[in-house]
């Protein structure tokens, strides 16, 4: 039995004032939820008061983003040892943004991933095709691509530890959102790579969806059976939409 497990991604969004403000509210509206892993990503500003305003929770506190060094001359970075240090649980790693915009590569990724590990937190692996992807026949082939290459050298028992999320570039904040079915279609085809890489670890692994799932799709995308919680964005950012989508993985 997979845990659902929601995730929000605040991107680059929240000052330390504000970040902790929606923690406080948040931690009120899901303290008797059970059964779900519930996370949010903080800009790297936040993330120290993140980890103290949710102490003693049922909240945990991710990063969106890491260098893949321990230490060294990498001026403006943050590492993952500064990150495991100040409580840091998870990290997201290879969003499309991160891909489109600072064209990181997925040899570049399987480096963060590895470190991740190697510290002792979870990585979240971002993975989805573009628009023209889809309409070209080609989203099996990306995923694929991205999935095998970003979890290169990883062995079954560190894949355990390791989420995917799956996120549709076509569908982040354009208000277009994949159909259940077509959602399920995709996150089945994910996990049948998986399985040709892990074997039965494949059906432990936790797969997110992450295009645009709000309080109103919530329901329906996570009934169907490979898609084990959210990585939610714009409705990450207040703490009643955000609560809202927990409930329905309840």
């Amino acid at each position: 039995m997979r845990t659902n497990v929601i995730a929000g991604n605040w991107k680059m969004n929240k000052t330390n004032t504000e970040a902790v403000e929606m923690l406080t509210e948040l931690k009120r509206l899901v303290k008797d939820i059970k059964g779900v892993k519930i996370v949010i990503g903080a800009p790297f500003t936040a993330l120290s008061d993140a980890v103290k305003a949710v102490e003693g929770s049922n909240v945990e506190i991710a990063a969106e983003n890491v260098y893949p060094r321990s230490s060294g001359a990498y001026t403006g970075e943050v590492s993952p040892t500064m990150l495991k240090a100040i409580g840091v649980k998870y990290v997201i790693l290879g969003h499309s943004e991160r891909r489109e915009y600072f064209k990181e590569s997925n040899e570049f990724i399987n480096e963060k991933v590895k470190a991740v590990l190697a510290a002792g937190m979870t990585p979240i692996l971002c993975v989805g095709e573009k628009l023209e992807d889809r309409e070209a026949g080609r989203t099996a082939e990306v995923n694929e691509t991205q999935v095998r290459e970003g979890l290169k050298d990883i062995t079954a028992e560190e894949a355990k530890n390791i989420i995917i999320a799956y996120e549709p570039v076509w569908a982040i904040g354009t208000g277009k959102t994949a159909t259940p079915e077509m959602a399920q279609e995709t996150h089945k085809e994910i996990r049948e790579v998986l399985k040709s890489m892990f074997g039965a670890v494949a059906d432990e692994m936790v797969i997110q969806y992450g295009g645009s799932m709000k309080p109103e799709n919530a329901a329906e995308l996570l009934a169907q059976a490979d898609i084990d919680g959210g990585l939610i964005g714009g409705a990450s950012l207040e703490a009643a939409s955000f609560a809202k989508i927990v409930l329905a993985a309840k």
